[in-house]
């Protein structure tokens, strides 16, 4: 397969550095603040990536569901693969994938676990389903069969007809952020790179060549 004639101009503009946020929090919300208009699927998407053991990174698609200046939260199973490999080495990685607009977000950092009142909260707003699907997966684990899945989640719904418990094993993670880059496509790959790093006296940014 010949991919050598896949590529196109990126052409929707530029980034200045006096255009700027001094704050790279504030400064994601306004990039995401105008994607969320453009009605594209998944806005919240990120990819998360984490290391196993043997130092092999691994990546997977989570969803984004807070941001402040305390940093980017997501919730998962914490017996999961991504789980277990937070709990060895909690150095991840977020990447916002924003193709369509012809830019991108990479967020380095620590992920720490959130408090079990942030999981309650937070999980009692799921739909009722979701809520049955996160006690009926044991994620990342061998599976007979997808049957064997559906006869899970059947008898989690027969338990929980009422109110689902919030799962011991389930719950939210903040990745604090030590580095946030922002990448802006430009004409001829000359792209926009900046990159703000966290000081004692708070966020640097640099321009990074392409």
């Amino acid at each position: 397969m010949d991919l050598h004639h896949f590529r196109r101009q990126y052409q929707a503009g530029g980034l200045r550095r006096k255009d700027l946020n001094a704050d790279p929090i504030q400064q994601f919300e306004q990039w995401f603040d105008e994607i969320v208009p453009l009605n594209i699927p998944d806005p919240t998407a990120m990819v998360l990536a984490t290391v196993d053991q043997q130092q092999q990174p691994l990546q997977r698609i989570v969803l984004l569901k807070a941001v402040n200046e305390q940093g980017f939260v997501f919730f998962t199973n914490r017996y999961s693969a991504k789980g277990q490999q937070i709990a060895a080495n909690n150095k991840v990685c977020l990447h916002f994938p924003w193709h369509f607009v012809e830019r991108q977000v990479i967020v380095s950092g620590m992920a720490e676990l959130l408090s079990k009142e942030d999981d309650a909260d937070y999980f009692s707003t799921r739909p009722q389903a979701s809520q049955w699907a996160a006690w009926a997966s044991n994620q990342s684990q061998p599976l007979a069969s997808r049957q064997a899945l559906l006869d899970q989640y059947e008898a989690v719904k027969k338990r929980y007809s009422g109110a689902v418990p919030l799962p011991d094993f389930w719950g939210g993670y903040r990745v604090v952020p030590t580095a946030i880059e922002f990448w802006q496509g430009g004409e001829d790959r000359l792209h926009d790179r900046f990159v703000y790093r966290r000081h004692q006296d708070g966020w640097h940014v640099e321009r990074l060549s392409p």
